[in-house]
């Protein structure tokens, strides 16, 4: 089975040392690189093509607003998960706008980001409860203001934004829909490019301003 790739970018090296210690202690997880500044952060990605990028927001030379935005133009494939001490509005939504795959604050446990790494790299959305609550929140200011129309999805890819949009995993939205995992993530992929979004989040945000599903639904 191959590990997940994963890129440390955090500038307190002791903060660094104990999360690459952590991850390593997993079968199925190897820190390949580490970064101390965003400018780090995006050559060593380019270089080293992770699956996963554990990044700090408050940096030297780029911070990781900046930082993930040009990972993402640069090596998309890689899924970002923010791990910082801020939950600022705006650090939040500019970073779900570069195409941050999660957000998680610095008071989780061990145990949830080694589950958030898992779970970004499968192409799932992460975000602190917190932070969730500041996206629905930001929601519901912006009713009735769906934006440009962009491409229509299929029934399929409407069946699986619906259960994703309820917490579902990709394993168990591949069970409920007799469909094997991957071809789930190909469906996620398709709906990102039909959206024009990078993480579930967006997706998620965008088929509710559409009426496809209710915050009722919504775990």
């Amino acid at each position: 089975m191959s590990k997940i790739r994963v890129l440390l970018a955090e500038d307190h090296v002791v903060v660094r040392e104990g999360t690459r210690e952590l991850l390593q202690r997993e079968q199925d997880i190897e820190v390949v690189g580490e970064a101390g500044d965003g400018e780090e952060a995006v050559e060593l990605t380019v270089k080293l093509r992770p699956d996963v990028v554990i990044m700090d927001i408050a940096m030297p030379r780029l911070n990781g607003i900046e930082a993930t935005k040009q990972i993402k133009e640069l090596y998309p494939a890689a899924a970002v998960l923010i791990l910082t001490a801020y939950d600022y509005d705006q650090y939040i939504f500019a970073l779900l706008d570069a195409g941050a795959a999660g957000y998680l604050l610095k008071n989780i446990r061990g145990r949830e980001l080694v589950d958030a790494v898992r779970a970004v790299h499968a192409g799932e959305s992460v975000l602190d409860h917190v932070v969730t609550r500041k996206v629905l929140d930001r929601f519901k200011l912006t009713m009735g203001k769906p934006g440009e129309e962009r491409e229509p999805l299929s029934q399929r890819e409407l069946e699986i934004l619906t259960l994703a949009s309820r917490g579902m995993s990709n394993k168990a939205i591949a069970s409920e829909l007799s469909l094997s995992v991957r071809t789930v993530q190909a469906h996620l992929g398709n709906i990102f490019n039909k959206l024009d979004v990078g993480s579930r989040t967006e997706a998620v945000l965008y088929g509710l301003r559409r009426g496809w599903f209710t915050l009722e639904e919504l775990p």
